[in-house]
């Protein structure tokens, strides 16, 4: 059973910095595609990054230079590093995988393409 466990979110200050973790299991994380979305209350779910060990790492362009992904196979955790965090940053964070090989550079960022989810884990931006 493939699952998807989130952690690291909280309340962080205007301009700070986090790190979530998805720690998975129950699939070969040697051939696999991460990502990591986010929804605001009122808005749908939008992608944030991704890591696609076949076609490389992605990032939509509202947090590009700011937020870092990058996995761990050994402890098959994927990791988003999250700096200079902004109001609008503000969301539950979801991790998601793609074990049916569906998840490409031009279809990265949606949902469809990734067919587990975590619980997901919230990211809240004080000012």
């Amino acid at each position: 059973e493939v699952q998807l466990v989130e952690s690291g979110g909280g309340l962080v200050q205007l301009g700070g910095s986090l790190t979530l973790s998805c720690a998975a299991s129950g699939f070969n994380f040697e051939d696999y595609a991460i990502a990591w979305f986010r929804q605001a209350p009122g808005a749908e779910r939008e992608g944030v990054s991704s890591v696609i060990s076949s076609d490389g790492t992605f990032y939509a362009d509202s947090v590009k230079d700011r937020f870092f992904t990058w996995s761990d196979p050994a402890k098959k955790t994927v990791y988003l590093r999250m700096n200079f965090l902004k109001p609008e940053d503000a969301a539950v964070y979801y991790c998601a995988a793609d074990v049916r090989k569906a998840a490409y550079s031009s279809n990265w960022r949606y949902t469809f393409a990734y067919d587990h989810w975590g619980q997901g884990t919230q990211v809240t931006v004080s000012s």
